[in-house]
């Protein structure tokens, strides 16, 4: 059973078995059925042939559709989960049992893909939590690895095969050379491309696309999966550490404006995940964008936000701003507010902001945090439908959430979610009623704005 409301870390790991769900039995015939996947703990990937692969939503383990299977995806990784066992379908008795061989394993898809599934097992006392990546189910089927995956984004902006190393460090001097007493440059080069082999950064210094653009050292929510700053007391650490000063105008436009001038398909990106909340810093961003288009009309200029000063993303479209993308966990404040821990704003303030850069006639997306399980509740999808309503909404980013799923819903004292309806069930139905409403994973440039939106603008 899922833990009482008031459940604490230490005790979280003890209390988290998911329900094991009765095989049905029933499946088309060309059902197809990839086996589970476990690890030594040294390192090394087994599948154990007695057992086909679940899949998670929510606390449960069930079935995964055949149709949803696709193979591991180019830069997909597999991973080992400690203190964990695999819950999977007997091939014999069609019953679920846990996988005793090792420790259960689960899928880090790329980007460019949303996950249906989550990996289904069962947590074992003193566990460790799991850090902030993705944990898709993954299974094996005719000596290729599977994940129930969907590819929602054509654009190839950061995919695996194209990003050459010996041209990112070539791009990386280069920017360093030319900008030697830029601080902002140098966090993106050094720290960014170089460290955590960001694909934004490293995009940036192959001089294309979508150019990173951090900005405040500061934050105005305490979210429970920040992936810049965790707090002490904590027991999971952040991904990267968090920018550590305020740049100027003049150190932003150096280096923005060029790449807009020479980049294919080129973007200007405010806020990125090694800062905090870049509408903290919005005067030194106008004050950018009014510079940036004194010197060049091309590009889109995007902000990357949690949406919590509506008025100052009003003076930013006064500016010039072009497009918002507005990250969130859930369309409800009630699942919204516990995760994001919000200091000062409200999630109406969010909706605000979304309408306010829709009134100014430019593009306007979430980032939308999918969770199997929760995403495609009927109460979520109620909300995400009202939201489209409400915000003339241009786009959703069908993100995958990096956290580790029962700590999280454990924070957010998350114990029933209803049945779910499927997230391919979601997105076809979304698409149905909202057709003008795009699917992606990026921020699109303005060729893809005001063109052709499903064609493939990276190549």
């Amino acid at each position: 059973m899922p833990p009482p409301p008031d459940s604490g870390i230490g005790r979280l790991q003890v209390l988290l078995p998911c329900r094991l769900y009765p095989f049905s039995g029933h499946h088309q015939y060309y059902f197809m059925r990839p086996y589970i996947l476990y690890s030594d703990g040294n390192g090394n990937i087994f599948e154990d042939t007695t057992l086909y692969v679940t899949g998670r939503t929510g606390w449960d383990a069930v079935e995964v559709p055949g149709e949803d299977w696709i193979p591991l995806p180019d830069g997909g990784t597999l991973y080992e989960l400690p203190g964990r066992r695999g819950i999977g379908i007997d091939v014999v008795t069609g019953e679920m049992r846990l996988c005793e061989k090792g420790w259960a394993a689960a899928a880090f898809i790329p980007p460019a893909h949303t996950g249906l599934y989550l990996a289904a097992y069962e947590t074992l006392p003193d566990a460790p939590v799991l850090p902030l990546f993705c944990y898709t189910a993954a299974g094996w089927h005719n000596d290729v690895f599977y994940v129930p995956a969907v590819r929602i984004e054509k654009d190839i902006r950061q995919e695996c095969a194209g990003y050459d190393q010996p041209a990112i460090d070539k791009g990386t001097h280069h920017l360093l050379a030319t900008y030697p007493h830029n601080r902002l440059v140098k966090h993106l080069m050094e720290n960014c491309c170089q460290t955590y082999t960001c694909p934004a950064a490293r995009n940036f210094a192959l001089g294309r696309w979508e150019c990173p653009v951090p900005v405040s050292p500061a934050c105005n929510a305490n979210c429970i999966g920040c992936i810049s700053f965790q707090p002490q007391e904590e027991s999971i650490v952040s991904t990267q550490d968090r920018l550590t000063f305020k740049p100027t105008a003049e150190e932003i436009t150096e280096f923005t404006v060029p790449h807009l001038l020479t980049a294919p398909y080129p973007i200007v990106s405010f806020g990125q995940g090694c800062e905090g909340e870049p509408l903290l810093m919005w005067e030194t961003i106008r004050e950018a964008i009014i510079a940036i288009r004194k010197h060049t009309p091309r590009g889109s200029i995007n902000i990357n936000t949690n949406g919590s000063k509506p008025d100052a993303v009003r003076a930013l479209c006064e500016a010039g701003l072009n497009s918002i993308r507005v990250s969130t966990n859930a369309a409800r404040e009630s699942i919204y507010t516990p995760y994001y821990r919000p200091n000062n704003y409200t999630f109406g303030d969010i909706v605000e902001s979304l309408k306010v850069v829709r009134s100014f006639g430019g593009w306007a997306s979430i980032n939308y945090f999918t969770f199997p399980g929760m995403t495609d509740s009927e109460a979520e999808y109620e909300a995400l439908r009202q939201l489209i309503i409400d915000t003339d909404l241009s786009m959703i980013q069908w993100r995958n959430f990096n956290i580790d799923p029962d700590w999280y819903l454990g924070k957010l004292g998350i114990t029933e979610m209803g049945e779910p309806m499927g997230i391919s069930q979601v997105m076809a139905l979304i698409r149905e009623e909202f057709p003008r409403v795009k699917f992606g994973y990026f921020n699109p440039a303005m060729e893809r704005i005001t063109g052709n939106f499903e064609a493939d603008f990276a190549h």
